[in-house]
């Protein structure tokens, strides 16, 4: 009995139909998950028609101010508890430091006094942010 050798030729590709399936579904939990990333204290945002501010690869440093005046920061271990004016200039200024293009944003309620935001945008630009914006509410 002769042994016939079979030639055939092995295929060395990879099946990528499991990769694309495991792609899709990280592109979709991303997708939901992404307009949860803008964290901050919650404040009663005034209405105001705004444009919205243009895509930048670096996330933006999210200062809220309360109605009662109390200043909160979304960086660090604790970003619901409030935080001393000089502690949040310290803050910002290394983030500055790190990254100089990182947009800043100030949620104020509508109910504080205008002299309070503009102390705190005064404060912010002083720590050498190119950008600071505040954010409302479309009506």
């Amino acid at each position: 009995m002769s042994r016939k050798k079979n030639k055939r030729k092995l295929i060395a590709e990879i099946n990528v139909v499991p990769y694309v399936d495991v792609t899709l579904v990280l592109l979709i939990v991303f997708m939901v998950s992404a307009p949860l990333l803008m964290q901050g204290v919650d404040v009663d945002l005034p209405q105001a028609p705004s444009a919205p501010l243009e895509e930048n690869a670096n996330e933006p440093l999210i200062i809220s101010i309360k109605e009662d005046g109390s200043l909160y920061l979304n960086l660090g271990a604790s970003p619901n508890e409030s935080i001393r004016p000089e502690l949040l200039q310290q803050r910002i200024a290394k983030v500055i430091k790190q990254r100089s293009t990182t947009p800043v944003l100030i949620w104020g309620d509508k109910n504080i006094p205008y002299g309070k935001v503009v102390g705190v945008m005064t404060l912010i630009q002083s720590t050498g942010a190119r950008s600071v914006g505040l954010v409302t509410e479309m009506p």
